[in-house]
């Protein structure tokens, strides 16, 4: 077991190494070229930032793919076509990204590429066999079923992914969160019962989780750059591709031999057992943010595909939270389903990860319903934290000298206001530097007593 799991670190240390050293050179090609769109009524960022992340990401895929040909573990993939499909496929959807990126795609344009990316990784082999259907066992499906069935979950994913880029790091997060559920998933299948077909999609998602990790140094907020189509629409498609591998193609009743009865095979069968439900419990959140948006446009009388402000990170920004707390908030829900969902797979006591679940769901709603609270970090821990996470005793030591700063600052500001235009304020009036005097104020306040 050590052997295989050092060649997929392997994979994945030199996809996000790729993914990272290629990022900054893609950053300046963007500049150049002139793919920094200028900012649109639904943008949170306030400054034109470049696009084109997916080049840098794609140079990781295919980084990531060449290494794992060469490992002795890993190198027995490569046999089959599923690797050259989704290289196939993932080309195809970049190019579209790409062009989109710099001078624009129509929507209808880009749906029809996808479908185009999604058929051709169907001819190549990678493509839905059966489904399993409660009650009724597994299904085997016709061609045409299963590639209308393809077609249509890699769609669905791509766009979900598509829709949820939306904030500094939240579609990269989100989809390594997503990749680290199924790879852990994939591997139970393919090392723990011994089903080679689970061995693509395991490799996919290690590869899928480089690109992200390569990629997030980057983007955090503030972004410095951003993936755009041509990053968003292939790291969908590459999830996509992993679904398509280790939902369809591994055939359930190999599994009920392998786990030694049909109660074993069901309960390991959980996430799947459902048609597709695996893929859809990983990207759970996208996906609703994708539905609710097509009900939202739709009622509006607008188009499916009409951008606006309603997605719901933008729904978090309007209630107080910050940019940084809104895409922690998505981590922990993207979280909490996936890894749920493979713990309740993996698990006998299903009941308490269940009951886990639910304790978690409630922590996520205080949360969600508390986003003004900053938590305080101890004493023995400040210098591990940001300062903002300190208490303000020790944040501020000399009242005195931060009131001179703060007032040195203010008139360096008001100098210097006909030369630059003043920092916008967010939702709840703070900027990225603050209002320093009213942390004094409340200092002084307190000394008092």
């Amino acid at each position: 077991m050590g052997q295989p799991v050092r060649e997929y670190l392997l994979t994945l240390c030199v996809t996000a190494a790729v993914t990272y050293l290629l990022t900054g050179p893609v950053r300046k090609f963007a500049i150049a070229a002139g793919a920094m769109p200028e900012i649109r009524a639904r943008d949170v960022h306030r400054e034109p930032t470049p696009r084109l992340g997916g080049i840098a990401m794609f140079g990781g895929l295919c980084a990531g793919l060449l290494v794992a040909s060469h490992l002795t573990n890993l190198k027995s993939v490569f046999e089959t076509n599923e690797p050259r499909a989704l290289l196939s496929g993932a080309a195809l959807i970049w190019i579209l990204g790409v062009l989109d990126d710099k001078w624009g795609v129509d929507a209808l344009v880009k749906l029809g590429g996808q479908m185009i990316a999604a058929g051709v990784m169907v001819l190549q082999g990678l493509t839905i066999l059966w489904i399993p259907i409660p009650g009724v066992g597994t299904v085997s499906l016709t061609p045409m079923q299963g590639t209308l069935l393809t077609v249509a979950l890699v769609v669905i994913t791509i766009n979900a992914v598509n829709f949820v880029d939306g904030l500094d790091g939240l579609a990269s997060g989100m989809v390594c969160i997503a990749a680290a559920a199924f790879f852990m998933y994939a591997y139970r299948m393919w090392f723990g019962y011994g089903i080679e077909a689970a061995a693509p999609a395991t490799l996919f998602s290690v590869v899928l989780m480089g690109m992200c990790l390569g990629f997030l140094p980057h983007n955090m907020h503030p972004a410095r750059i951003f993936m755009g189509d041509s990053g968003s629409m292939l790291i969908g498609l590459v999830m996509a591709a992993g679904a398509v591998s280790v939902t369809g193609q591994v055939d359930p009743d190999l599994l009920n031999v392998k786990a030694g009865g049909l109660r074993e095979a069901t309960h390991a069968m959980v996430p799947v057992y459902i048609p597709l439900l695996l893929p859809l419990t990983v990207i759970a959140v996208p996906v609703a943010d994708l539905l609710l948006a097509i009900v939202r446009r739709t009622w509006q009388g607008q188009s499916p595909f009409a951008a606006d402000r309603g997605h719901l990170h933008h729904r978090l920004l309007e209630i107080g939270h910050s940019h940084s707390r809104a895409v922690l908030i998505m981590y922990f829900w993207s979280a909490l389903i996936a890894f749920g969902a493979v713990a309740y797979s993996a698990n006998n006591a299903s009941m308490w990860i269940v009951l886990g679940i639910v304790l978690l769901s409630a922590v996520g709603l205080v949360l969600l319903l508390l986003p003004r609270f900053t938590p305080r970090a101890p004493r023995w821990a400040e210098r591990m934290v940001p300062p903002r996470y300190r208490r303000l005793a020790r944040a501020v030591v000399d009242p005195a000298g931060a009131a001179a700063e703060a007032a040195a600052s203010a008139a360096a500001e008001e100098g210097a206001e006909g030369e630059r235009e003043p920092i916008p304020a967010g939702i709840n009036g703070a900027t990225a530097i603050g209002d320093r005097s009213r942390f004094v104020d409340r200092y002084r306040a307190g000394s008092h007593h």
